[in-house]
């Protein structure tokens, strides 16, 4: 049901043509604020479609064309008789700005008559107020002839021009006045009809069969006399009160009259909303400081040289206590345990970054070939306007003469915005997702893409705390926004601006941290603050909302692809919520869990978004959120995860989980260990072995190894080859 409540959403912003916020929720009648332009439809569940778009067309009108005005404190007028003319008025207005809305309102109203929504069917039409019949005629007056008499017809003309709300009012308060006086009239043709029948029958009890009036006695006197009319007249509008509201709007002493159609219709339209259905919880994502989020270079780099630093003077200190034989103090392990790490991790760097050139290179290869491949099918030729003097002979036979110019447009320049897993699950293959994020950063430095790398982590130490010691928030809390948690932070390990010397530093102080975490030896050379953590994966993608643009507005770039390397889901994110207390008479700030009737609003795009209880639906939610919001950018996945996971997270990015295509898409993975899907949150998911991510593909076998050990050498070889090209070209396609 929610997505019929998101398209009749989109069909109101439609015919507003602008970005109203359209709620969904339980209430009786449709509102709209004009200060906050929000349009509130009830959970109209039961209707059909055609009923719907009537009552959204027409509720739409009113948010056009109705002004908030207290016109009660000039009009005395029963708000039922401004509805009327009002009603015919924006839906004339509605259907003069849409020619094909007619057939809306059309179909709407009759499905409505035919239901008996105006509770007509077992009355006659021609014995209704004049008010009623008005309304009729311009819901079903297009199909069903509903009788006016030629005075009342001039009602109809002042209707049918009516072009303002100042004409509306005055319109329905002629169509009040004249109804007010036709029951006043019809109350009093009634009591004196009475009071004549009342009259004959005291003449038949007194014994005067012949029904005439006598020419004197008591009674006659009193019929006759001033006060007695005027207790009839007083008599009369006592009568009309004790049938008829006595005030309009607050004004006391005003008698009135009400048309019934209005309030049957407003009643039975009660009745297609769902009253066992949830109330829509409407949610807001937060605007996070980022100054309170990111982490910068300089502070993780100071903190990794310096902990490397006391990592070398632990070193020397246990070199100087073993030439001293002090045995108290010294430890093997520190001594050559950490001094042969370091050493090995470096060598390990060195050789790793000298086989990589291969790969960048054929990265920059692919992305020069695609590139010029895309500016060419832009390319126009046209002429030039000067004669081509090789031509000049064929003037005969060809009237193409002219020299001709082939214009290449520039295409838009790119950045690359990565994302680092830097979860605790992400241990085994944190080496090997940081070698393929350095090939591709090679690549970005190459190629002149500017870059920036974070990682997510809610690990690292705040320096900003409150009195009581905890982390200060991260933004403004409000009711119904999205909750991210204080200790969320962003750490930006790399920067396309740093030096190259720099960049190379950084990268080493990080692969010697990650290179540890394949077995947690050698933890203390980590600092404090970058161990492994949670997946604030969402919270991530809330920040982006304005990391993006930050790094657009520094780099100058026009295109941005966000890469996201992470091997699961993050939780789903809770709401703040205002709780009352029945007990204690105060109320809280505290939290309520996404769930059922939880709806993601956007405001600067106007949509609305829900998802399922699933925590991939959950940040596939916030990913076409994003996505819509920056429309610039593409946001791209690499899922790193084990064979058991394969099928389940291809079944997750299904809308059917026994679709013939994912057996077909598991046999590619069987195949190469790869995985591509598209349009599933991400513009690009790709999933990769967690054994083979890291694989090195070059061709490498021992001296004394037997034909058969060179032979599955080779094939491995050629296998990761394949594998990582195909991801890679599939990531270059969409850079270039």
């Amino acid at each position: 049901m929610t997505i019929k409540h998101e398209i009749k959403s989109q069909l109101a912003k439609l015919l507003a043509t602008e970005d109203l916020v359209v709620e969904h929720r339980k209430v009786e009648t449709a509102m709209f604020d004009v200060q906050t332009r929000v349009l509130t439809l009830p959970l109209w569940d039961k209707a059909s479609e055609n009923v719907i778009d009537m009552l959204v067309s027409h509720e739409v009108g009113h948010a056009l064309y109705t002004p908030n005005e207290e016109w009660w404190k000039e009009y005395e007028v029963h708000p039922s008789f401004v509805n009327i003319v009002e009603d015919a008025r924006i839906e004339k207005l509605m259907k003069r700005r849409y020619d094909g809305i007619s057939k809306t309102f059309y179909k709407g109203y009759t499905e409505l008559h035919n239901d008996d929504f105006f509770q007509v069917k077992k009355k006659n039409i021609s014995e209704m107020i004049l008010a009623d019949r008005v309304n009729l005629h311009y819901k079903i007056g297009t199909y069903y002839d509903i009788p006016f008499t030629a005075e009342e017809r001039f009602f109809l003309n002042k209707i049918d021009v009516c072009e303002t709300f100042e004409d509306t009012l005055k319109a329905a308060k002629a169509l009040y006045d004249y109804c007010l006086a036709e029951e006043q009239r019809k109350e009093k043709e009634k009591a004196e009809a009475e009071d004549f029948s009342n009259f004959d029958l005291e003449l038949d009890e007194d014994g005067d069969g012949d029904g005439e009036r006598p020419m004197n006695g008591t009674r006659s006197e009193e019929v006759d006399t001033d006060d007695t009319d005027d207790d009839g007249e007083q008599q009369e509008e006592t009568e009309i009160e004790t049938k008829v509201d006595t005030h309009i709007g607050g004004h006391d002493g005003v008698t009135e009259i009400s048309a019934e159609t209005v309030e049957s219709l407003d009643e039975a339209l009660k009745n297609l909303t769902n009253e066992g259905a949830r109330e829509n919880v409407y949610l807001e994502l937060p605007k996070l400081d980022l100054d309170k989020v990111i982490i910068p270079n300089k502070e993780i780099h100071d903190q990794c040289q310096q902990r490397l630093s006391q990592a070398y003077k632990k070193v020397a200190e246990q070199e100087q206590a073993k030439l001293r034989g002090d045995t108290s103090h010294y430890n093997y392990y520190t001594e050559y345990g950490i001094k042969k790490y370091l050493e090995q991790t470096e060598q390990d760097f060195a050789k790793f970054k000298k086989s990589a050139q291969k790969e960048v290179n054929y990265l920059v290869k692919e992305f020069e070939c695609k590139k010029s491949a895309s500016a060419y099918a832009r390319a126009t030729t046209s002429r030039t306007g000067v004669l081509d003097t090789t031509k000049l002979h064929t003037y005969k036979y060809n009237e193409d003469l002219f020299k001709k110019v082939s214009v290449i447009p520039e295409g838009k320049n790119h950045g690359l915005v990565f994302i680092l897993d830097w979860s605790g699950s992400m241990s085994h293959v944190m080496l090997d997702t940081i070698k393929q994020l350095y090939n591709l950063m090679w690549f970005c430095k190459k190629v002149q893409i500017p870059f920036d790398v974070y990682a997510f982590t809610t690990s690292y130490p705040k320096e900003n705390r409150d009195e009581n010691g905890y982390a200060t928030p991260l933004y403004e809390a409000k009711d119904n926004m999205l909750l991210v948690e204080n200790q969320f932070s962003l750490l930006n390990l790399f920067t396309s601006q740093s030096r190259i010397k720099d960049l190379n530093e950084q990268m080493m102080n990080i692969f010697r941290i990650v290179n540890s975490y394949r077995d947690f030896s050698y933890r203390d050379l980590t600092p404090y603050g970058l161990e492994l953590s949670g997946t604030p994966l969402n919270e991530t993608i809330v920040a982006l909302h304005d990391l993006i643009p930050q790094f657009q507005a520094r780099t100058k770039v026009e295109k941005v692809n966000c890469v996201i390397l992470t091997d699961g889901e993050g939780y789903q994110l809770s709401y703040h919520r205002t709780v009352n207390r029945t007990i204690m008479g105060e109320s809280y700030f505290g939290r309520g869990n996404y769930g059922e009737g939880c709806i993601l609003r956007n405001r600067k795009t106007g949509k609305t978004y829900n998802c399922g209880y699933q925590y991939h639906d959950f940040t596939k939610m916030l990913l076409r959120n994003i996505s819509d919001e920056l429309t610039n950018v593409n946001f791209v996945g690499i899922r790193i995860m084990d064979g058991r996971d394969a099928k389940h997270f291809v079944q997750s990015n299904s809308d059917d989980f026994n679709s013939p295509q994912i057996e077909k898409t598991m046999q590619q993975w069987r195949k190469t260990k790869t995985l591509i899907l598209e349009d599933v949150g991400y513009k690009v998911y790709l999933g990769l072995s967690s054994s083979a991510v890291g694989n090195d593909a070059e061709f490498e076998v021992k001296e004394d190894a037997s034909k058969a050990d060179i032979k599955r050498a080779f094939t491995k070889s050629l296998k990761n080859k394949k594998m990582n090209k195909k991801i890679l070209s599939k990531f270059i396609e969409m850079v270039a």
